[in-house]
């Protein structure tokens, strides 16, 4: 008995070690975690000083030998400055026709778009709303419409290009130069009105808007310039790195460093279709990739991209005589072109703008 049994137990550890063992060699391998590769984080130039940081292009895998093609292109096209950023460090900073790093140069309506960013920072500041009627911060009878037609204009139709006001007539913004069109927001075109804004804005802060722009924008990102009456208009002027320290500001969602400047919810809706009448313009922003877009001074609606050699997501601030800021999330980039006008006298867009792109794209893919 004594001798069966102990046979059984034998049979029995030899069966549980063997099973054992089994089990161990089933149990894979732990497998050493891939690394995530840490991506460069955006740089940012100091505030009050000269120094940026630069890139290469080989770093990049850029092409290079498609620099000098695209600088000359730019020279015989009436070009002063032109830089390309990305993730905020120079790769591109070049100069011609007489100016120079510390000349300064207007933006034209590429300017519109600090008014816009201005707007965001007061509206979260919850000194104005969008939404809000323009008479209810400057008063009434600051165009020549009736009463109730004026009262239908709001901030946000200043922004989108939707007032509803006559843009034949110039871009007079006194009481008798804004007549009545159509009904705000049911018309796009092109007018000077917008200017309005900044009105809203010293209204409502108690302060120039030049105070609350230096205070709330300017300063913050360490830019330089200052704005210019010239006719009707308010025109700001600066040198292209201040305009390439604002493109850097928009491409990061509105921070600069740790600081949120303008609210990233704000920027979302202003880089976005504004209104159903020309779904390539946002708050004074245009807007690539989208299916038709309008252009200033005419009534006509033309199909396919704003730009169509540029990326889809790239949005862009154009200014007469082609002022160019181009930001393109897609690759961390922003473009700046200052200069005159590359070929005839323009508004916003011209041709320049996609054989521009077609020069850009052998440089960078």
């Amino acid at each position: 008995m004594n001798r069966l049994f102990s046979l059984l137990l034998l049979v029995f550890l030899l069966f549980f070690t063997n099973c054992a063992s089994e089990a161990i060699d089933e149990i894979p391998q732990e497998e050493t975690p891939l690394e995530t590769p840490v991506l460069p984080s955006t740089y940012f130039p100091p505030l009050n000083s000269a120094t940026w940081e630069t890139n290469s292009m080989s770093d990049l895998g850029w092409n290079e030998t498609q620099l000098q093609p695209l600088l000359e292109y730019l020279e015989t096209k009436n070009t002063k400055s032109f830089i390309i950023l990305h993730k905020g460090k120079i790769i591109v900073e070049s100069y011609m026709n007489n100016h120079t790093e510390t000349s300064p140069w207007y933006w034209a309506s590429a300017g519109k778009t600090l008014t816009t960013a201005v707007a965001g920072i007061a509206q979260e500041e919850n000194l104005i709303n969008l939404t809000d009627k323009v008479s209810d911060y400057i008063g009434i009878n600051w165009t020549s419409a009736t009463l109730e037609k004026e009262n239908l204009i709001t901030c946000k139709n200043l922004l989108s290009m939707t007032s509803g006001l006559d843009d034949s007539l110039g871009d007079g913004i006194a009481p008798n130069d804004l007549h009545y069109l159509s009904d705000a927001g049911a018309r796009w075109a092109y007018h000077g009105v917008f200017l309005k804004m900044q009105d809203v804005i010293a209204s409502a802060s108690n302060q120039s808007w030049d105070d609350y722009f230096t205070i709330k924008l300017k300063t913050r990102i360490g830019m330089t310039g200052a704005w210019i009456q010239n006719g009707n208009t308010n025109v700001y002027w600066s040198t292209t790195r201040s305009m390439a320290r604002f493109g850097l500001l928009m491409a990061e969602n509105g921070t600069w460093e740790d600081t949120q400047i303008i609210p990233e919810n704000f920027l979302n809706e202003a880089t976005a279709t504004s209104q159903n009448l020309n779904k390539a313009y946002g708050y004074l922003w245009w807007l690539n990739g989208k299916a038709s877009y309008r252009l200033p001074q005419i009534q006509v609606e033309f199909s396919g991209a704003l730009v169509p050699n540029a990326p889809q997501d790239m949005y862009c601030a154009l200014g007469k005589n082609d002022q160019k800021i181009y930001i393109v999330p897609s690759r961390d980039l922003v473009i700046i072109r200052m200069g005159e006008s590359a070929d005839d006298s323009n508004f916003a867009l011209s041709n320049f703008d996609n054989e521009l792109w077609e020069k850009i794209n052998l440089l960078i893919n």
